[in-house]
């Protein structure tokens, strides 16, 4: 390895050592632990930035024997060097570079014999878990209502139906874009293929139901039965960044905060329901999420909620 790499994705081209394995731990990561493209996309970013800065740090090409004789202190001044950084590292950044770099080596230890105990000892942040950050009711209609104002009316149905299952649905952005032509029409019950593979069951309204309809009649490209459900505008499967970027523009419009991404509209399915006397347990169920902890956090929104579901429930309340 002559150079230091920053790229987001995996090179192309598989040398010897050092970067084959590396493409072969971004490829396990793909198609083994079926990671989300974003966290793919991230861990690679951050291993090879790691990488990159070794080459720099040493003043010689890397080699994958090298690996095995880094200590803590080169990881150390890794991270250090990212806090100082013009776009520097926060506390939850470095967590997910440590994170990256802490698959790779425990990769090369289980496939290529190659064992490095002293980084383990680095330690990173604590991080304060942070409340979800939902829109409200009137900003989740707004969002969708203003997304069928697009200049192409196919297009503004397209993100209509998007937007429809993130709120109505609670799916994340990577499960929506994930529905292929075989989706539709929308069933009563679409199931799911989550984070870790995990399947569950989640309920279509009819809003989101005529939304998928609506946005299919109107789109110029043919919906195959095993192609994507969502098209960009040449035809492609819908990339999760234009979503993103169509729902800056939205909030932009609307002028919502920065806050209000895709993933708040997930984020307000589950607020609004517990508002509105929602089971936990239920929520969590219709989330996919794998602990009920994290489905808590909700709560910490409105506190409010929570005591009145106590005041309900509890026989001496």
């Amino acid at each position: 390895m002559t150079q230091p790499a920053s790229m987001a994705e995996p090179s192309t081209e598989c040398a010897d050592g050092l970067t084959q394995a590396r493409c072969a731990w971004h490829a396990w990561l793909a198609h083994e632990r079926r990671l989300a493209d974003h966290t793919l996309e991230a861990y690679g970013r951050d291993v090879d930035a790691f990488l990159g800065f070794l080459v720099q740090h040493r003043g010689e090409d890397l080699t994958l024997a090298d690996l095995a004789d880094l200590s803590a202190s080169d990881l150390r001044a890794y991270l250090a060097r990212r806090r100082q950084a013009n776009t520097p590292f926060g506390d939850r950044s470095v967590a997910r570079a440590l994170a990256g770099i802490r698959s790779f080596f425990s990769y090369l230890e289980r496939r290529r014999g190659l064992n490095n105990s002293g980084l383990s000892m680095v330690r990173g942040p604590r991080l304060k878990p942070t409340p979800p950050r939902p829109v409200s009711a009137a900003a989740a209609f707004d969002l969708i209502d203003l997304a069928e104002t697009a200049s192409q009316a196919w297009i503004g149905a397209r993100d209509t139906a998007v937007l429809t299952l993130l709120y109505g649905c609670g799916l994340r952005i990577s499960e929506a874009l994930s529905l292929t032509g075989k989706d539709h029409p929308l069933p009563r019950t679409l199931r799911i293929t989550g984070k870790g593979q995990k399947t569950r069951l989640v309920p279509t309204l009819p809003a989101a139901r005529d939304a998928i309809a609506d946005y299919v009649r109107l789109c110029p490209y043919p919906i195959t039965h095993d192609g994507p459900l969502f098209r960009g505008a040449r035809g492609g499967p819908l990339k999760a960044r234009l979503v993103q970027a169509a729902m800056a523009n939205l909030r932009g419009q609307l002028g919502l905060p920065e806050t209000a991404t895709p993933h708040a509209l997930r984020h307000a399915f589950a607020t609004h329901l517990l508002q509105a006397g929602g089971d936990l347990r239920a929520i969590q169920e219709l989330l996919g999420h794998a602990s009920l902890s994290t489905t808590q956090r909700y709560m910490e929104i409105d506190p409010a909620q929570m005591m009145a579901v106590f005041s309900r429930a509890h026989p001496r309340a």
